[in-house]
This record gives structure tokens, sequence and C-alpha cells, in this order.
């Protein structure tokens, strides 16, 4: 086991989740109650699938089920970072756009299974990958718009259609949503090790094993980011997502 599951293991998640907060509030960044608010919720929600997941890899219908409740949650948390209007719901576009096609292949090749320990993991990582994708891309999207309206009506004014004048605008700051997952990527056992490749390790895989799967994640990770990253490229030119 990585970490022993005890009471000291308790104090130090707890100790470390105060630190953070205390840091934001002293550097100002006012995010305190946000980190707070997330520890707790991450604690209860892992509480919580770590007594359902039992019952739900049991049969298809609870699996797919919890599969479509995790996606739900991700269009959700996503479209609510980029704007609070009603456009928020666009955000299952870039995020069904990423990972349907991409776990649809898996299924039909047969490479994952439908079963709940292979398929809830995958469908996990995907799904998370293209939420932070959108997030990051949206919001970087909406945040050059507004802060480059001039420059996007003097192309308007150059001739440019309305969609074709924000894409020149926001297409640079919104391809930086990609450079987390490039870097992790590029930096791959050299950095870090990542979760999926410990995870295997751990379970009694080979190293060979383990690196076959991990290359296969963040590989996979990069089709779905890049197709999110398109898609709100897409959504917030033609103007279907935007802010008040």
């Amino acid at each position: 086991m990585l970490l022993p599951v005890s009471v000291t293991l308790g104090v130090v998640l707890a100790v470390l989740l105060v630190f953070a907060a205390a840091v934001a509030a002293r550097a100002s960044l006012g995010r305190s109650r946000e980190i707070l608010v997330a520890g707790v919720r991450a604690a209860a929600q892992l509480a919580a699938v770590s007594l359902l997941i039992g019952w739900v890899v049991r049969s298809v219908a609870p699996l797919l089920g919890f599969v479509a409740l995790m996606f739900a949650v991700a269009v959700w948390t996503a479209g609510r970072r980029i704007t609070g209007n009603r456009t928020w719901c666009w955000a299952v576009v870039p995020i069904g756009a990423g990972v349907l096609p991409v776990v649809g292949a898996l299924l039909l090749t047969g490479l994952v299974p439908v079963r709940g320990m292979a398929l809830i993991p995958v469908a996990g990582i995907l799904i998370g990958g293209a939420l932070t994708a959108t997030v990051l891309s949206g919001r970087r999207a909406l945040d050059e718009l507004a802060a480059r309206r001039g420059e996007v009506e003097a192309c308007m004014a150059l001739g440019l259609l309305d969609r074709d004048a924000r894409l020149e605008i926001v297409r640079p700051a919104a391809s930086d949503a990609l450079l987390p997952g490039l870097d992790q990527t590029r930096t791959v056992g050299l950095v870090t090790l990542p979760g999926a490749f410990v995870g295997m390790l751990l379970g009694g895989a080979s190293p060979v094993e383990a690196g076959a799967v991990q290359l296969f994640v963040l590989v996979a990770l990069m089709a779905v980011q890049v197709v999110a990253v398109a898609a709100v490229l897409e959504l917030v030119a033609r103007g279907l997502l935007y802010r008040d």
C-alpha cells in the first residue's frame, strides 16, 4: 500500500489543506474558501464513491449510469467556471466531442472492456482531462475577447466575418490550455511518474506493461484535449458561449 489509511494520514491531509488555504489568503489570491471547500468535498465524494464502487461494477446499467453522472458533473463544473449565464450548457459540446469518440473507439476495439474496474478509471481520466482543457481554453478565450474587443472590431472593419475576427484574437490564448498536457507528456518518466504508471506497478504489472498503459493514457488525453479546445474556440467564435 502506497499510503496507510490511518489517523496520521487524516491529520496530515487536514494540515496540508489548511496550509494551502492560509498561503492563498496570505498571498491575497482570493481562493482560500474554495480551497477548503474543494478539499472537504473531495473527501466526502471519495468516501461515497468508495462505498458505491463495489455495487456499480457488478452490472452494466449502474456502471453506465455512473459514467453518465461523471460526464454530467464535468459539463456543469466546466460550464459554470467559464460563464455565469445560461450558455454554460454549451460545455457539453467540447467535453462530449473529446471524450465520446475516444471511449467509443476503445470499447469497439476491445482495448477497454465494459467492466467497472476498467471503464470507470479510463473514462474518469479522459473526462477530467476534457474538463480541464475546456475550462482553461474557455476562460482564456473569453478573457481575451473582452480585453481586446477593439481589435476584434478592427478586424471586422477590415472585412473579416464575426467568427473569423474572434478566432484571430482568441486562438493563441486559448491554445495555451494544451500546455499542461503537453508538458506532462514531454517530461513523463523524467520529471514525474504519473498515477496510472505507479498504480499498475503497485498492482503487480511489469514496468513494460505499466509504461504502455501510461503512454496510452497520455496520448488519449492529448487527443481529447485538442478536440475540446478546438470545440471551445468554435463556440466562442460563433458567439454561442459568452459572458454577459
